[in-house]
């Protein structure tokens, strides 16, 4: 089984963010990069699925230069090859561009299953593996927390809402968006970094421009902070039902 997963570089959780100076997007010059989490989670499933059924794993990662210290720290885990789409505007596609300029590389591995993780950690849309699968034509599942090999296909566990689960079997090839969580994340050892010296790492030129986006990001600002004390009247029943209805729609904590 070849699977193949698509992973994202991202700013390290605990950086500190500057707004840059036209407001849209955030100051990349002196920033530490990791690999996304949620990505991470989707290789180590795609890892073990290797060491339960066999196969090969493949990276694949879209952005400039700076991407390939996360492809390296992936083939250092364990994974196979390294795919790297050079794209120096990575920040100004939206989520259909970001997808259209994977399909071309994906298409030319033709794996057998595609891995994301459910959204990235600095934009969170959750929409580019979904987007991905519609574009090569195949079934795809997200909130993927279990994923099973069988005869036919798979099987999956996906995580629904209020601790609810649903378990669906689809066929191959197809694309699984992973949630964090479901698995123990393991560390590059030295052997694994010493290997990773020696795989495979594939540059491959962008596509064709994908047109105008979509959807374009006109502000990014930091939260506003602002106090505001309202006083509420009547009778303590009346209170205590306005009181629940500010924190459940203005708040948002019930």
């Amino acid at each position: 089984m070849k699977i193949l997963v698509a992973i994202k570089q991202v700013p390290e959780r605990d950086a500190q963010i500057r707004v840059a100076s036209d407001g849209r997007w955030i100051e990349e010059g002196d920033l530490n990069y990791t690999i996304n989490e949620p990505d991470a989670y989707a290789l180590e499933e795609a890892l073990q699925l290797k060491e339960k059924n066999g196969g090969e794993v493949v990276v694949l990662c879209a952005g400039p230069e700076r991407v390939t210290s996360t492809l390296r720290e992936a083939l250092a885990k364990g994974a196979d090859r390294a795919i790297h789409i050079e794209a120096d505007d990575l920040g100004s596609r939206d989520t259909l561009g970001v997808a259209r300029l994977l399909t071309d590389a994906v298409k030319a591995e033709s794996p057998d299953l595609i891995l994301t993780g459910l959204q990235s950690d600095d934009l969170g849309l959750g929409q580019t593996g979904v987007v991905l699968a519609e574009l090569l034509g195949i079934p795809h599942a997200t909130i993927i927390m279990q994923v099973e090999v069988t005869g036919s296909g798979l099987k999956v566990k996906r995580e629904l809402e209020d601790g609810w689960f649903q378990h669906v079997e689809m066929p191959l090839p197809a694309l699984l968006t992973i949630q964090s969580g479901g698995n123990r994340l393991r560390y590059a050892t030295l052997m694994g970094i010493k290997k990773a010296k020696t795989k495979e790492t594939k540059t491959v030129a962008a596509g064709a421009a994908a047109g105008a986006p979509a959807i374009a990001l006109e502000r990014v600002y930091l939260p506003e902070k602002q106090r505001k004390t309202e006083m509420l009247t009547g009778a303590p029943s009346e209170i205590a039902a306005k009181l629940v209805e500010k924190l459940k729609f203005d708040v948002r904590v019930l």
